[in-house]
């Protein structure tokens, strides 16, 4: 059975960590699905996957968003960047995944004033157009060796490809449907100020056509 690596940078959340993994792993049937948190020592225990120290063999990797900061370096990020540069897996990044992805790649990030937390449009090169939620600080500002694939108003680097290798990544959150939505609000994971910033929460997009099949939006 092929498996998939989730990098689970919101292991401490128990929305937009268990119920945000779930919603990935939907998007990856048939495989057999691993949890890696370098990120803490308390990770919360999810009724699916299993839990490892270090990252294990993959056919995919997923690198999810975190509270964490590209801008604000911690030791344990050095074993991420490892990982993206010699894992020979599809690797897919979402948010600080994104964002980890172009600077292992020789990208530059910086941090913004305000948190950016609403749906936007996304165009892409080809000139498709998808609403897209975005919830970040933090911005990529020179991609490195990824290829640029998408743009929003207030995200110039909203979407990115690798040249050579299977690697795509996206500034934005295809995995945060109106479920995952609903259940931070009721867990606590969010406020219903913050709720109200993505009104119905409806996104063009999600994990597998943002991320897995491409095709569409690279023609």
């Amino acid at each position: 059975m092929k498996r998939l690596l989730i990098v689970d940078l919101l292991a401490e959340r128990q929305a937009f960590g268990e119920k945000g993994c779930e919603e990935i792993c939907k998007h990856f049937p048939s495989h057999d699905v691993f949890l890696w948190a370098p990120h803490t020592e308390n990770p919360h225990t999810y009724p699916f996957g299993t839990r490892v120290n270090q990252p294990v063999e993959a056919d995919a990797i997923v690198i999810t968003g975190s509270r964490k900061n590209v801008t604000c370096w911690e030791p344990w990020m050095d074993d991420v960047v490892s990982l993206i540069r010699h894992s020979k897996a599809e690797i897919f990044g979402i948010c600080f995944g994104h964002q980890i992805i172009c600077a292992a790649f020789g990208g530059s990030i910086e941090r913004s004033e305000h948190n950016h937390a609403f749906i936007a449009k996304v165009t892409y090169k080809n000139g498709t157009q998808a609403n897209q939620l975005f919830t970040h600080q933090e911005f990529v500002t020179n991609s490195g060796e990824m290829n640029v694939t998408a743009s929003a108003d207030h995200c110039e680097i909203a979407a990115c490809q690798h040249p050579t290798r299977p690697i795509r990544t996206v500034q934005f959150h295809p995995e945060a449907v109106i479920n995952v939505l609903d259940y931070a609000l009721e867990c606590g994971d969010m406020s219903e100020q913050e709720r109200l910033a993505f009104g119905d929460a409806n996104q063009d997009q999600n994990v597998t056509t943002a991320l897995i099949d491409t095709e569409a939006m690279n023609d």
